[in-house]
């Protein structure tokens, strides 16, 4: 019978691509949920052997405070989180963690490891619940021993049996510490019988060692009988028995009293913990470690960098930090599949270790991305070092499928500590690393970029720092303002009352208008154009909401990458359409091809949704991708934006001629209208029309002006 999971995730594509992945492993997935009430009510509904938690759910309870309330194996779903959360995380004790992304490989993994540690965990429990009922009948019979001495024997024999058939050792001793009873387990484990234990000390039959000092460990029953106090056995307690096999076991020995309460022996029960404590073992290995490279993970990293840091500060050691990214790693990805990228990954591992030092520190830090932590590390030689990593990987040319694509590396390096060196905390060492290796991509690739205080490359990339906080104040003065630009039908007759697109402008603190290249591309880099794309919408929306001809007309508002693949960015955008009263068949969302092929399963879910109420779809920029028609046919839109740089020159180039039009046609054979954009004159627009195309946008048919008032 499949192992049941149940899954709690908030974000509805996430949870059912992560139920389809689990269905696909074998796994019974009945139940989806995504709140803490729903996990409660799915984890009474539907006994599961264990949870997938995401940490982050939505409501006013998250992940970790249900997880406490499950008594269910937990195993969280994560990115990469704060300490705190972490520590809290921690404290219910959960069967493992999932950083995402994740393969199926370590999802398959993670559950089988925590199915496993529940089921040894479970059986102890049993165990230890059969040798209480065993002391129990013991002390009764103890007791009973006094008054019906007829009994004994018969009794003895009761309780034998019991001890024998328990899952736990069991050995006893008189008050000198010389052994008395084996059951069959503590035979088994240490390997005497109990004929030949019988009146030997304890100290030879029981040999106990420090697992990870492997010197000699105490007994419990000798501290107990000298004490006569409950013993525990020492932390990290193994067996090692008569053949030299090394068992982990943990319990305690208690004293054994007469009538007159004086100490007549001891009794010492011990379970077999190896398993558990491999499982345990794992466990934290693959909390620090990355499952495809077997790499130490990011949160490791970062540790280890904190401690290199405070090494730094108090004795003035120097260190360095490389980062580095591969330049090829997406081509090989998308054209060859994942399993390829996976490959990639794990030889350009074997790779970069051959080249590192035995105290170097390599990590995998997320996708194609890896960190070098060179410590006790002069500058110079961390420049040599970042070279030879930077050749080998060079050198190397990655096969697949009869397939060969050369690969190479981007790094960036930042040395850290000494006596003269500027202090930097962890955020700042990798901020200016992953800059510093961003540099080096935006220089050409293929380079070491070595960060220095006054880098002018560096600083080009923080300008585009600074838009962060000039957009957001921006936003806060309502200094962002629409433009309108006209679309025209080249056919005889113009299906819409007004068919214009919304186009974005920033008025900065002089008053003059900031094009949208200026900061668009910083915007994105640095994850605003969700923020930028809501005020957009919430302000398109509350101009058509007032024109009296909203119903028959049609305008084109942009959505970048990042609301494409939020499911929060579809919940504003139905929640608009509600509470604005604007007509969804007025309403088209313009998503580039880029975009849109970056995340297809996304972005088809997307588009569906807001089609069911009525908004209609064009695809931006087409035919500047690579792999434009192959990807069209999964991609319900309604309309296709031939790319400007195909139409600007049509006038003279045959070969955009034959481009636009096979575009057309493509289109018109899927039942898409044209839209060509970059018209700049009537010659332009007069091949247009003999190709067939519907539309026309570009100064020729009209510049873009402010969006007038309702």
């Amino acid at each position: 019978m499949p192992s049941r999971v149940l899954i709690v995730e908030d974000e509805s594509i996430v949870a059912l691509d992560l139920q389809r992945r689990l269905v696909r492993l074998g796994y019974d997935v009945p139940r989806v949920a995504a709140s803490h009430d729903q996990a409660l009510k799915a984890v009474n509904d539907t006994f599961p052997d264990i949870v997938l938690m995401d940490i982050n759910i939505s409501g006013d309870i998250d992940g970790i405070d249900t997880a406490a309330k499950l008594d269910v194996p937990v195993i969280y779903l994560t990115a990469y989180s704060e300490e705190k959360t972490l520590q809290r995380a921690k404290a219910t004790k959960p069967y493992g963690y999932l950083v995402k992304p994740f393969s199926e490989r370590e999802l398959h993994a993670t559950i089988q490891m925590a199915l496993e540690r529940h089921g040894v965990e479970t059986r102890l429990r049993i165990s230890e619940n059969l040798l209480a009922v065993a002391y129990a009948k013991m002390e009764v019979g103890k007791r009973e021993l006094e008054i019906r001495a007829v009994e004994l024997f018969e009794e003895k024999q009761r309780l034998e049996v019991t001890l024998n058939s328990i899952g736990d050792g069991v050995i006893t001793t008189d008050k000198l510490g010389h052994v008395t009873y084996l059951n069959p387990v503590a035979e088994v484990k240490t390997g005497w019988t109990m004929a030949e234990a019988c009146g030997q000390p304890i100290s030879k039959i029981l040999v106990l060692i420090n697992e990870e000092t492997q010197q000699t460990a105490p007994s419990p029953i000798e501290v107990t009988l000298r004490t006569g106090e409950i013993t525990g056995l020492a932390h990290h307690s193994a067996l090692i028995n008569r053949q030299g096999t090394v068992f982990s076991i943990e319990d305690s020995a208690a004293p054994m009293r007469d009538r007159a309460n004086q100490i007549i022996g001891a009794v010492l029960v011990f379970h077999d913990v190896s398993d558990a404590r491999r499982l345990a073992d794992e466990m934290t290995y693959q909390a620090t470690h990355d499952a495809l490279t077997d790499l130490v993970n990011r949160r490791e990293f970062e540790r280890r960098l904190e401690k290199a840091i405070q090494s730094a500060t108090l004795h003035g050691h120097q260190h360095a930090l490389a980062y580095l990214d591969l330049d090829q790693f997406k081509i090989v990805n998308d054209t060859c599949g994942h399993s390829a990228g996976d490959e990639l990954l794990r030889q350009i591992t074997g790779l970069l270790r051959l080249t590192l030092r035995a105290n170097d520190t390599l990590a995998r830090l997320g996708g194609d991305e890896f960190g070098v932590l060179l410590e006790t590390c002069p500058a110079y030689f961390a420049l040599q070092i970042a070279e030879n990593l930077r050749n080998i990987i060079g050198d190397f040319h990655f096969v697949w499928d009869e397939k060969t694509f050369p690969i190479s590396v981007s790094i960036g390096l930042v040395s850290f500590g000494g006596q003269a060196s500027e202090r930097k905390g962890l955020t700042e060492i990798l901020r200016i690393a992953d800059s510093a290796c961003y540099t080096a991509k935006d220089l050409g690739r293929n380079r070491i970029h070595v960060y220095q205080a006054d880098d002018n490359a560096m600083n080009k990339r923080h300008g585009e720092l600074d838009w962060y906080t000039r957009i957001y104040r921006a936003m806060e003065q309502n200094r962002l303002v629409l433009y309108v630009q006209k679309i025209v039908s080249l056919n005889s007759s113009e299906p819409y009352h007004e068919h214009v697109e919304m186009l974005l402008r920033l008025v900065n603190e002089d008053g003059k208008i900031v094009p949208p290249m200026a900061f668009i591309p910083a915007a994105e880099r640095y994850g605003l154009m969700p923020e930028i794309d809501r005020w957009v919408i919430r302000t398109a929306f509350a101009h058509i909401a007032g024109l009296p001809h909203a119903a028959n007309s049609l305008f084109s508002i942009n959505l970048s990458g990042g609301s494409l693949n939020d499911e929060k960015a579809l919940r504003f955008i139905c929640e608009q359409l509600a509470t604005s009263g604007v007509p969804a068949q007025s309403i088209c969302f313009e998503i580039t091809e880029t975009a849109a092929i970056a995340n297809l399963l996304n972005a088809r879910a997307f588009i569906l949704a807001l089609k069911e109420k009525g908004c209609k779809f064009a695809l931006d920029d087409f035919g500047s991708g690579m792999s434009s028609f192959a990807y069209l046919k999964h991609l319900p839109v309604n309309f296709l934006k031939i790319d400007g740089c195909f139409v600007k020159d049509i006038e003279t180039d045959t070969v955009d001629v034959a481009m636009v039009t096979a575009i057309n046609n493509i289109g018109h054979v899927m039942g898409l209208e044209t839209i060509a954009e970059f018209v700049e004159n009537e010659q332009i627009l007069a091949i247009l029309r003999d190709i067939g195309v519907d539309f026309a946008q570009g100064y020729g048919v009209g510049y873009p002006v402010p969006m007038a008032p309702a």
